[in-house]
Formats: structure tokens, sequence, C-alpha cells
């Protein structure tokens, strides 16, 4: 668990699969997400399981403003963060505080790790510069990396060196 000024990221339950699903089933949060929003409360299901059982290179977090489960930031797997927020709360500096604890919280966790690495959707403007903001660097770009429902999608891939 970890606490920042205004959030509380914690492990998933299976009691937030509702929560989870209003998030993962909003176009909008879902736009530049590795796969489409969710159709059903199944396939939510299925996805949450990967929380609730986290693999040993996983540190996923779901995100809590005043008792409501509005996003999830950290690892699917090392050294790859990310983080999702549900749009009512976009543009209030949440996600940053959310991932700058969880950058924090790996690096302590993970000493051994030379940096981290997040792949963005490059027409996903408010991510990178965040990303940005949080010393991630660009590394790489490719075309065609992703088949969201009928369209190709592009990828950029940055690194964040480990802090001194």
């Amino acid at each position: 668990m970890i606490r920042t000024d205004r959030l509380l990221l914690r492990p998933a339950t299976w009691d937030d699969l509702d929560a989870v699903h209003r998030l993962f089933s909003n176009p909008r949060a879902m736009r530049y997400w590795s796969r489409p929003e969710h159709e059903t409360l199944e396939e939510t299901r299925h996805w949450l399981r990967f929380l609730v059982e986290p693999a040993a290179d996983s540190l996923d977090l779901l995100v809590e403003k005043d008792g409501e489960v509005i996003g999830k930031a950290g690892a699917w797997q090392l050294p790859e963060v990310g983080f999702l927020l549900h749009p009512d709360h976009w543009g209030k500096g949440l996600a940053h505080e959310a991932m700058a604890a969880v950058i924090a919280h790996v690096e302590a966790a993970f000493p051994a790790l030379p940096e981290l690495t997040a792949e963005v959707d490059p027409r996903n403007d408010a991510s990178l510069r965040l990303l940005g903001r949080l010393g991630f660097r660009e590394t790489r770009r490719e075309e065609r990396t992703l088949l969201w429902k009928d369209e190709w999608c592009d990828s950029v891939w940055l690194a964040r060196p480990r802090s001194s």
C-alpha cells in the first residue's frame, strides 16, 4: 500500500470488480490502452485476475481517491510501468502523483533495476507530457505495433534511468 497526499494505491481484490469494470468499460479511458474498452463484466473479471494474483515481477496497484477506485498505476511486468485514470479525474495532477509514488516505491523495492520503461501511443500527448515530467525520455518509435479494433496504432518507447 502506498499513500500520497490525495491518493491510496493498493492491491486489488475480487471485491473491486465493479469499480474496475467502470474504468475498463469507459471508451475515453481506454482509447490509448492496449485493448479497447471492456464490453462485459466477464472481460474485466478475466483481466482483474492479473491484479489480484500478480506475477513476481508485477506491481500493479489500484488508485483510490476518497474511497473510490479511479484508476490503476504500476508495473504489469517490470521494468515497464503504466497508468490508467478515469476521465472524470483527468487534468488534476492525480496520475502524476500516483506515478511519482509508484516510481519511488519500485526503485526502493527493486534496487537492481537500472531503469523503468513505458510504451505509449504517440497520439496520447497527455501521457507523453506526464512521463516527460517524470524523467522519461524517448528511446524509439515503431509504426503499426498494435491492432486496436480495426485501426493500426504506432508506439513510442520511453525510458527513465533510476534516480541517483
